[in-house]
C-alpha cells in the first residue's frame, strides 16, 4: 500500500490535470471490473487494503478508488497536507519502520468526524454497494427549468475474508449525477452525455425518491455515476429518462 497505491494515486492525479474530471470515469469504471474479477478468483482470503500483501487487485485497483474516493470526500488540499504529514513523520526513520496503519491513521486525522465512517469503509473493511437507478422522469416546469423524478434502490453490505457477506445499515453521502445531450456538433468526454448536475444526497438503504430542478433537459441520470464507489451494478448505476409534458390547464 505504502509504494503501489501512493503510486496510483499520484498517477490518478496527474491524470485528472492532463484530462479533466470528467474523462475519469473510464478509468475508475476500468479500476473497478479489475478489482471485482480479482476478487471473485481470490483462491486464499481477501484482505482489507490496509491489510493486503501481495494482492495486485487490492493495492493496485482497489488502490486507485479508495484513494480516488476519499480525495473527492475531504478534498484535495486535506488529502495531500495527510500524505505530506506522514512522509514528513516517516522518512530516513531507522526500525521500526512505519506501515500501512500509520498512513491510514494520518488519513483518518485528516477526515472530518461525519465522514469517518468513509476510513472504515475504504481502508480497514471490505465494503460493497449495490447502487440501483430504478426509474427517471423528467416534466417539463416553468422558466425553462426542468424537474427530474429518480427512483433509486441502495445496498451495503460488508464482506469477511472469505467473501461471506452481511448487509449493514447505510445512510451514506453518495453522488447523484445528471446528464443532457451534446448540442449538435458538441463533444461529450463522458458516455452518458454532459454533465449537468452531480452533487452528493444522503443515501440510505432500500428504495428512494430524489427530486431535481435542473437548468437543461435531462437524458439519463443515476447515482455514484463516476464509479467512486466500489458497486457491483455499474451497468445500472444511470438509466435513460422519460420525458413526460407537463399537462397544460384549461380555462
Amino acid at each position: 500500500m505504502l509504494s503501489e497505491t501512493l503510486a496510483q494515486y499520484s498517477a490518478l492525479m496527474v491524470m485528472e490535470k492532463e484530462f479533466g474530471a470528467a474523462s475519469m470515469r473510464r478509468f475508475l469504471g476500468y479500476e473497478l471490473d479489475r478489482y471485482l474479477v480479482g476478487r471473485s478468483t481470490e483462491r486464499k482470503r481477501e484482505m482489507p487494503i490496509e491489510l493486503n500483501e501481495n494482492q495486485p487487485y487490492i493495492h493496485y485497483n482497489k488502490g486507485s478508488l479508495v484513494m480516488y474516493a476519499l480525495r473527492d470526500y475531504i478534498g484535495e488540499a486535506r488529502m495531500n497536507a495527510a500524505i505530506r504529514g506522514f512522509l514528513n513523520a516517516e522518512k530516513f526513520r531507522g526500525p521500526p519502520y512505519p506501515t500501512s496503519l500509520e498512513l491510514v491513521d494520518s488519513l483518518r486525522a485528516a477526515t472530518p468526524d461525519s465522514l469517518k465512517y468513509l476510513i472504515k469503509d475504504l481502508f480497514e473493511t471490505i465494503t460493497l454497494f449495490e447502487l440501483k437507478a430504478d426509474s427517471a422522469i423528467a416534466t417539463d416546469a416553468s422558466q425553462g427549468q426542468y424537474r427530474l423524478d429518480l427512483y433509486l434502490s441502495s445496498k451495503k453490505l460488508r464482506a469477511d475474508s472469505l467473501g461471506v457477506e452481511t448487509e449493514i445499515p447505510m445512510q451514506d453521502w453518495v453522488d447523484i449525477g445528471v446528464y443532457t445531450r451534446p448540442a449538435r456538433g458538441q463533444k461529450s468526454p463522458d458516455k452518458d452525455g454532459i454533465s449537468i448536475y452531480l452533487a452528493k444526497q444522503l443515501i440510505h438503504d432500500g428504495e428512494q425518491h430524489i427530486v431535481l430542478t435542473l437548468p437543461r433537459p435531462p437524458s439519463r441520470a443515476g447515482v455514484d455515476p463516476l464509479h467512486k464507489l466500489i458497486s457491483r451494478l455499474t451497468a445500472e448505476n444511470t438509466i435513460g429518462v422519460q420525458n413526460r409534458s407537463k399537462p397544460k390547464l384549461r380555462r
